[in-house]
């Protein structure tokens, strides 16, 4: 095919043969994994809230389908184009993420979703993709001109939204941009005893979240001792991972999505393990591992700071939301409503997710001899 051809100068061509296609193929069977746990989960939440069996499916169907061609479109975009998109995005996202305290919809007690038309979109998934790159760019800017303020700006910056964040609450979400964010300091060079400081005062953040935010305190104090409070889904999924074994019952032959509220969205790794097995789930998570460690060690011989500090904080945050969602599942972790990427159902969070991958993949594009596109 001549769009394949090395010597092809066309926008498609020239993609390419620059994007880390490893990437690109892990991401397209995310998606696959996407519509396969949607047929396996979905039809029986759509009947037990009175919905029709093909709601969900026909939603996601559109959703990955649109995230799909978001990634690639994405990806095409210079790292100027980048910050462009970035800034944007990060500037929209927190005013919708702020509005959402006057016009957002109340759900179990939190208000972080604003009611569109076949969409309940949640802003501040579209934060931490943009606010990675945002944040990226600014502390190197700071470098690069001493009189331009980037690190004030940048710590600034998060202060806000860890304030409208608090405000919804999401403290999950806060959390991982906040991590998203001292991974970023530390990569930059950020004097060890500061980093030291910050970790401290996540944790105090944390002690105060655990005191201050009842739903905050009733999780924790679940997961350290179950007998103290409902923790149905959690213990539905550990059985379904025992149901499932190796090999998993059998696709459409499990039982847990019949009974557990979430098993097309929180919950869907436990509809994995009961119809798949471990070896799917562990094929499952080696993609996701993949896709971090793989962008993380593309950075070691980088030497522009900006794209350092945008692909790992990028990949720091998709792989963050995988492992909070999993170990959730696993009750490794206090449960935490946050969506497996690609895999899950959920159009805010699919297209945050393809946003921020067509973003790390655009970053991580090479010409033929090596330099960045």
């Amino acid at each position: 095919m001549p769009v394949l051809s090395r010597n092809d100068s066309s926008v498609l061509g020239r993609w390419w043969w620059t994007v880390d296609r490893w990437t690109l193929f892990s991401v397209a069977a995310l998606i696959g994994f996407g519509y396969v746990m949607m047929l396996a989960a979905s039809p029986a939440v759509a009947e037990r809230i009175g919905q029709s069996r093909d709601i969900f499916i026909l939603k996601q169907v559109v959703f990955l389908a649109i995230a799909g061609l978001l990634v690639i479109g994405v990806s095409l975009l210079t790292p100027r184009g980048i910050r462009r998109v970035a800034l944007a995005g990060c500037t929209i996202a927190l005013a919708m993420t702020a509005a959402t305290m006057l016009v957002g919809v109340e759900i179990k007690g939190a208000r972080r979703w604003i009611a569109l038309p076949g969409l309940s979109l949640q802003p501040s998934e579209f934060l931490k993709p943009c606010f990675a790159v945002v944040a990226a760019w600014l502390i190197n800017e700071g470098r690069r001109t001493p009189r331009f303020p980037g690190m004030p700006i940048a710590c600034g910056l998060f202060a806000l939204i860890a304030v409208v964040l608090k405000s919804q609450p999401d403290i999950g979400m806060l959390a991982v941009i906040a991590a998203v964010f001292f991974a970023q300091l530390y990569l930059a060079g950020l004097n060890l005893f500061l980093v030291g400081m910050g970790v401290l005062g996540l944790g105090s953040a944390a002690g105060a979240a655990y005191l201050l935010f009842p739903h905050v305190r009733s999780r924790v104090e679940r997961f350290l001792d179950p007998s103290t409070g409902d923790s149905y889904q959690v213990r539905t999924a550990l059985e379904a991972f025992g149901n499932g074994g190796l090999l998993g019952r059998g696709p459409g032959e499990g039982h847990v999505k019949d009974i557990l509220p979430d098993a097309h969205a929180d919950f869907v790794f436990a509809v994995a393990g009961e119809e798949f097995g471990m070896l799917v789930c562990l094929i499952i998570l080696g993609i996701f591992a993949f896709i971090v460690i793989r962008a993380l060690l593309r950075q070691l011989q980088e030497q522009d700071l900006f794209i350092v500090l945008a692909s790992s904080g990028l990949a720091v945050g998709f792989g963050l939301q995988a492992f909070v969602n999993m170990g959730s599942s696993l009750h490794l972790i206090p449960t935490k409503g946050m969506t497996l990427p690609f895999v899950s159902y959920g159009g805010s969070s699919a297209l945050a997710v393809a946003l921020g991958i067509g973003m790390l993949l655009a970053l991580t594009r090479r010409r033929n001899h090596g330099d960045l596109v």
